[in-house]
């Protein structure tokens, strides 16, 4: 599992969802849909219409891949902070029950209000 409490996803960057959806499909359920998708340079966070899934893409090769689930059901709350002039970037923190505080920043391409709306769908 992706160690959340020393890392974060930097700079996640809006992509197709096409670019995951072959590397994702054996774990989405059949009535599962990719809703959105973010990529760093290797790594990626998926928004679902069930879960957050965040891949971490491991070794020299990047053959090897950590697929780590976060479920809306489990959401106790979330943050958003918006791009301002002089940080560009946009950060949203969720607090998961059992796990804690993972934290997502978004590059200002990211439309941060629409991901919020996603997850309050899901969680309220």
């Amino acid at each position: 599992m992706i160690d959340f409490k020393n890392a974060s996803f930097m700079k996640l960057k809006p992509v197709p969802p096409e670019n995951f959806s072959s590397m994702v499909a054996p774990l989405l359920l059949p009535d599962e849909t990719i809703l959105s998708a973010y990529q760093t340079i290797r790594d990626g966070v998926l928004f679902t219409s069930k879960r957050i899934i965040a891949i971490n893409v491991q070794g020299m090769t990047g053959k090897k891949k950590d697929f780590t689930s976060l479920p809306y059901s489990k959401i106790q709350a979330f943050s958003v902070e918006t791009a301002g002039v002089m940080d560009l970037d946009s950060e949203l923190e969720l607090w998961f029950s059992g796990l804690g505080m993972v934290k997502f920043e978004f590059t200002s391409r990211a439309d941060v209000p629409a991901i919020c709306r996603t997850i309050s769908t899901y969680v309220l």
